[in-house]
């Protein structure tokens, strides 16, 4: 049985999950010029007054921007999970010799965010170390008591 998909309509849809059309922002920028009001206008098209607003001051539609700034350890991905396993998890260390050797200043807290993931692997490999020591510990005590000592 074959199940056709069909997008959600605008009001199944969690309130700003929905950009605007070009033609509706079109729309928008017709009502406006024939001096139709923004609270008007957007009850007219079912939107918020605030995106009403906005795309008339920037008169149109313009594509989503995505991204945004460039992330300050781009590229010093690896160099960065060395450091971090080299000093045993201490991103303080780490912050330090990104000033030392690369004339990074960064926050304690940017060098935390960036080592996050490697944090959690650190963790998990100490658990596991954890764990086998507790079983080998356990069999060494089976065999002492079975050996009778």
């Amino acid at each position: 049985m074959e199940e056709s998909l069909q997008p959600l309509s605008r009001g199944e849809l969690p309130r700003g999950e929905v950009m605007q059309t070009p033609d509706e922002v079109a729309a928008m920028l017709r009502l406006k010029g024939l001096g139709w009001g923004i609270k008007r206008i957007a009850r007219e098209l079912g939107c918020s007054h605030m995106t009403v607003r906005h795309y008339v001051a920037q008169d149109g539609w313009l594509p989503y921007r995505g991204g945004g700034r460039r992330r300050v350890l781009a590229g010093l991905e690896d160099w960065v999970a060395e450091r971090f396993r080299r000093h045993a998890g201490n991103a303080d260390v780490v912050r330090q010799e990104l000033l030392a050797e690369k004339g990074l200043k960064l926050s304690l807290r940017t060098v935390e965010r960036a080592v996050a993931a490697l944090r959690r692997e650190l963790e998990a490999e100490a658990r596991a170390r954890f764990a086998l020591r507790r079983r080998q510990a356990s069999s060494c005590r089976s065999i002492l008591v079975n050996a009778g000592c």
